[in-house]
C-alpha cells in the first residue's frame, strides 16, 4: 500500500463518505485533523492485494465508539415493544390478530437478541460487565445461554469463518459426506436447504444440538454454560406460567394463549434468526475452504460474509445486522455504526465485498444452487455433485 496516494480524512467523517474519497479530485484545505483519526488511502484498485485486517479495521477507528445511554435505551424499548407485543396477542379478540401479535413478538425478540450479540462482542458500551449483562438480559426472550453463544459465535465462527471443520453454522456437506448419511438424514438435509426451512436447522443443529443444554461430551463443560442454560429455562418457565396464569385468571383457552403468547414467537425467532445466519454467508460468490492455509489467505473477514439490501428501511428495523461485512472485519463496532462502516468499506474496497438486493427469486435461486460444496473445484453443486456456482479450481479432468 506504499505506493497509494493518501490524503487526510476530513474532521467530519460523513462529509469524506459523501466525497467518495476521488484521490485525483482537487480539495479545499482540510481542518487540522484529530490525532486519533486515521489517514485513509484512496480506494483499493481491483488488482491490488487486500491490506492487513489490521489497516482495514484502522479505516474504522471513527465508527467504534461507544454509548451506555444509547445501549440501555435501545434495551429498554425493545423490551417495552415485547411486552406490547406479548399483550396485544394475549388479549385481541380474532385469532388471526392474536397471532399477527405473536409474530410481531417473534420479531422484537429477534431485534433484542441483536443486541445480546452486541453486548457478546463488548460492542455496545465500554463496560466490560455491563456488556455481559446487558447481553444476557436481551438473550432470554430468544432463550440463548450466553456462554454457550459467546463459545460457539465469538470464537468459532469469528475465528474461523467458513472454515470447514470448524465453522459448523451451515456447513455444507461434500457429495461423499451426502452419500454416506442414512436415508433419514439425507432427507433432513433436503429439507434444511430447500429455503422453506431455514427455523427448523437453527432451533435443531444450533440451538438444541450445541446450545440447550449440550451433551458434555460434544464440548468442554464449564460450569457457567449451566447457569446460563437454567436462566433461559427459568425465564421460559416464567413466560409460560405468566400466560396460563393470564388465561385462567380471564377465562380464556391456555392453549391458545400458549400458542399466540409463547409458540408463535419463539417459532417466528427461529426462523429469522435461521433465515438471517444462512443469508449471511450463503451465497454463489462465497466460498467455503478445508484447508486452512487457503482460508487464511482468502482473507475470510471480508470474502465469506454477504450484505443483503432491503427496501423501505427493513435492515434498519433489524439493528443493521445485515450489514455484516462490517460487522466481521471488526466486531467492536456497534450496531447503530454498521451502516456508516459497510458504507465506508464499500467505498474504499470496491468489487471485494458481496453486496446483494434482497429478494424471494434470489433467495430461493440460492437455495437450489447451494446444496452441497466441491472443495477440489471450489464450487457450490446440486445434491449429484454438478457445479452450480463459478469453479474457481479447475480440476484436471475440467480443465
Amino acid at each position: 500500500m506504499s505506493s497509494t496516494p493518501e490524503r487526510a480524512m476530513p474532521a467530519p467523517l460523513s462529509a469524506s463518505l459523501h466525497a467518495g474519497f476521488i484521490a485525483d479530485a482537487p480539495a479545499p484545505a482540510a481542518p487540522a485533523r484529530p490525532a486519533s483519526e486515521p489517514v485513509l488511502p484512496a480506494p483499493l484498485a481491483p488488482e491490488a492485494p487486500l491490506p492487513h485486517r489490521k489497516t482495514i479495521r484502522s479505516w474504522l477507528i471513527p465508527l467504534c465508539q461507544r454509548s451506555t445511554l444509547r445501549a440501555v435505551a435501545l434495551l429498554l424499548l425493545d423490551y417495552a415493544l415485547l411486552a406490547a407485543a406479548i399483550a396485544g396477542a394475549v388479549s385481541a379478540e380474532p385469532l388471526w390478530a392474536m397471532l399477527l401479535c405473536g409474530m410481531a413478538a417473534g420479531f422484537i425478540i429477534g431485534r433484542l437478541f441483536i443486541i445480546g450479540h452486541d453486548g457478546c462482542h463488548q460492542s455496545l458500551t465500554a463496560h466490560r460487565g455491563l456488556n455481559r449483562w446487558i447481553g444476557r438480559i436481551a438473550f432470554l426472550p430468544s432463550l440463548t445461554p450466553y456462554s454457550l453463544w459467546d463459545m460457539g459465535h465469538n470464537v468459532v465462527h469469528h475465528g474461523f469463518t467458513n472454515l470447514k471443520g470448524v465453522d459448523f453454522v451451515w456447513a455444507p456437506l461434500t457429495q461423499d459426506e451426502y452419500q454416506k448419511l442414512s436415508p433419514a438424514r439425507r432427507f433432513m438435509e433436503r429439507l434444511y436447504r430447500s429455503g422453506w426451512a431455514p427455523g427448523l436447522y437453527y432451533m435443531i443443529e444450533i440451538w438444541w444440538n450445541k446450545m440447550f443444554f449440550p451433551d458434555r461430551k460434544a464440548t468442554t463443560h464449564r460450569p457457567i454454560f449451566t447457569k446460563d442454560c437454567l436462566l433461559v429455562s427459568g425465564f421460559a418457565l416464567l413466560w409460560i406460567g405468566g400466560l396460563v396464569a393470564t388465561a385462567l385468571a380471564t377465562e380464556q383457552s391456555v392453549l391458545r394463549l400458549l400458542l399466540a403468547g409463547f409458540v408463535v414467537p419463539i417459532m417466528f425467532w427461529f426462523a429469522m434468526i435461521g433465515f438471517v445466519v444462512y443469508v449471511h454467508h450463503t451465497h454463489v460468490k462465497v466460498s467455503w475452504h478445508d484447508d486452512r492455509a487457503a482460508w487464511s489467505k482468502a482473507q475470510p473477514f471480508v470474502s465469506t460474509t454477504v450484505h443483503l439490501t432491503f427496501p423501505l428501511q427493513i435492515g434498519a428495523l433489524m439493528h443493521h445486522i445485515m450489514e455484516h461485512t462490517a460487522h466481521h472485519v471488526d466486531m467492536s463496532i456497534p450496531l447503530y455504526k454498521l451502516k456508516e462502516a459497510q458504507k465506508l468499506l464499500e467505498q474504499m474496497l470496491p468489487g471485494r465485498i458481496v453486496i446483494q438486493r434482497f429478494s424471494w427469486k434470489w433467495y430461493f435461486q440460492t437455495a437450489r444452487a447451494c446444496k452441497l460444496y466441491d472443495f477440489t473445484r471450489q464450487c457450490w453443486t446440486d445434491f449429484r455433485g454438478r457445479a452450480t456456482s463459478e469453479i474457481r479450481r479447475p480440476t484436471a479432468a475440467n480443465a
